[in-house]
């Protein structure tokens, strides 16, 4: 089915006139989210992540950037349970994101503190993002396939039941792969015609482009306007970040950013660079550039004593970036899940 053949997003996105804020809820308030509860907002996520085992910590830095983006209304898309102390239990977030084209998104993020679950919140601050996200997308006016999206790593066995509870169903699901760098690393092949360079902010405006093109056809991906594309950079490594330019042409064929999060490596045990985009546009693909950027970004880990290189795949990624990254040494060492409803 075609986007013309969908009723108009407003009609399928079912959007209540109200987000049904939490009630009895055991003397918590409700109130939006603001940039001043930061460190709160880290502690929560923390106690949760160590809940659940994740092998990742989310730096308040992190959670800054998520307060980043001039299309954010965080006084409607945010939610906050206080309790008497004034200590955030609980909270809610929904985000919509601009340069959707092809499926037009409402991602739902939130968690309630270990102490506090049990009672009910969850199941009530699912609902809340539930309807606020259908109400961004009736708000979008975008007549294309809708998706209301959570993404969750496989540990988080609570979350996954209140998930399934609420009507979403497992739509992709994703890998975390890492390689060690104390063992012989792969060839750096850079195709005839082409040289990799350090990316540079000058590259930047070229990179996003040549990412929209690449992740064209890719399941889940939307174009990135330059305020997203700009936004959640506190991470952003650029002297681990490469960028493959056409010598005939000039234009950027293919590119590799680069985080490191170095509050992890006391959680994981292990010092990491961490791959976060990797793509080569339509016209190289083919000649092992991908595998180019990858060997070269190693050399770049390796020189500044990371013991491992990460990265993320789409399991069903039909590019075979899976079986590029096992090619390489890549070894899947964790796993999550997106759980949607599609309209």
């Amino acid at each position: 089915m075609t986007a013309t053949d969908l009723a108009p997003i407003a009609e399928r996105a079912a959007a209540p006139a109200d987000a049904p804020v939490p009630t009895g809820t055991d003397g918590l308030t409700w109130r939006p989210l603001t940039r001043d509860d930061v460190p709160a907002l880290t502690r929560l996520v923390t106690a949760v992540e160590e809940a659940e085992s994740a092998p990742y910590r989310t730096s308040a830095e992190e959670i800054d950037d998520e307060f980043d983006g001039a299309w954010k209304d965080h006084a409607r898309d945010t939610l906050a349970g206080v309790d008497a102390d004034g200590v955030i239990r609980a909270y809610a977030r929904v985000n919509q994101p601009p340069g959707d084209a092809r499926v037009v998104r409402a991602f739902l993020d939130g968690c309630v503190d270990p102490q506090w679950r049990g009672r009910g919140i969850g199941r009530q601050v699912l609902a809340w993002e539930t309807a606020r996200g259908r109400q961004r997308l009736a708000a979008s006016g975008k007549d294309l396939p809708g998706r209301l999206a959570v993404f969750v790593h496989d540990n988080a066995e609570t979350t996954i039941r209140l998930l399934r509870a609420s009507g979403f169903t497992p739509a992709r699901y994703y890998a975390e792969m890492r390689r060690p760098l104390d063992v012989e690393l792969p060839p750096v092949d850079v195709p005839p015609g082409l040289r990799i360079v350090p990316w540079t902010p000058e590259l930047d405006e070229q990179v996003r482009l040549a990412h929209n093109e690449a992740f064209a056809d890719h399941w889940g991906s939307e174009p990135r306007t330059a305020d997203e594309w700009a936004q959640g950079r506190s991470m952003f490594a650029p002297t681990w970040s490469f960028v493959a330019i056409d010598d005939a042409t000039g234009e950027v064929a293919g590119y590799l950013l680069s985080s490191r999060f170095e509050h992890d490596w006391p959680v994981i045990g292990y010092k990491a660079g961490y791959t976060d985009l990797l793509g080569v546009r339509r016209a190289w693909r083919g000649r092992r550039l991908a595998a180019a950027l990858l060997a070269t970004v190693m050399v770049a880990y390796r020189a500044d004593g990371m013991d491992m290189a990460e990265l993320g795949v789409d399991t069903a990624n039909q590019s075979g970036a899976h079986r590029l990254y096992e090619g390489l040494g890549y070894a899947v060492f964790h796993s999550s899940t997106m759980f949607s409803i599609e309209l």
